[in-house]
């Protein structure tokens, strides 16, 4: 997976290495850190847009993000594409968790699904969130998940 920066620079290194380099810097300029993930997803005609965002939160300081992008042709339904962001979202939670652990910073997991039963995205809640506790994650939906819902809605649009 190739990570870049909100800027759309390509980030050269492993997104680890990334990651526990911006980690430092913030520490060091005195920040406590939070990191979010989630991941959106956008039907286009024959193909389905992911976008998978790592955002790195500066307690009451803002915040920056690393965004992967992906996309397949593969059709499924509304829980499939729900679950499927969860799984993506997932895979970089575990990919990072142990960097964030070792610098003591939380991690939360996102997901872009709504608690309203009147939203179609609402089928997957359960899964979603039986998912990422089960991992061991701490899990937001929206309204609170804006990591999925904002941050990564706004690269698949």
């Amino acid at each position: 997976m190739t990570w870049k920066k909100f800027s759309g620079e390509i980030i050269n290194s492993s997104i680890l290495e990334e990651v526990e380099q911006a980690i430092i810097r913030e520490t060091e300029k005195g920040y406590k850190l939070k990191v979010c993930i989630g991941t959106d997803s956008q039907v286009k005609g024959n193909y389905t847009d992911f976008a998978t965002v790592i955002v790195l939160l500066r307690s009451n300081h803002g915040g920056f993000m690393y965004i992967a992008q992906d996309k397949t042709t593969h059709k499924m339904s509304i829980k499939e594409r729900m679950l499927l962001e969860v799984q993506k979202s997932i895979e970089t939670a575990y990919a990072v968790c142990d960097l964030l652990d070792l610098y003591e910073v939380d991690l939360e997991v996102h997901a872009d699904i709504n608690t309203n039963p009147m939203f179609k995205s609402n089928k997957a809640l359960n899964d979603a969130m039986g998912y990422i506790l089960s991992m061991g994650f701490i899990f937001k939906a929206k309204p609170e998940a804006f990591a999925s819902s904002t941050c990564a809605d706004k690269m698949v649009h």
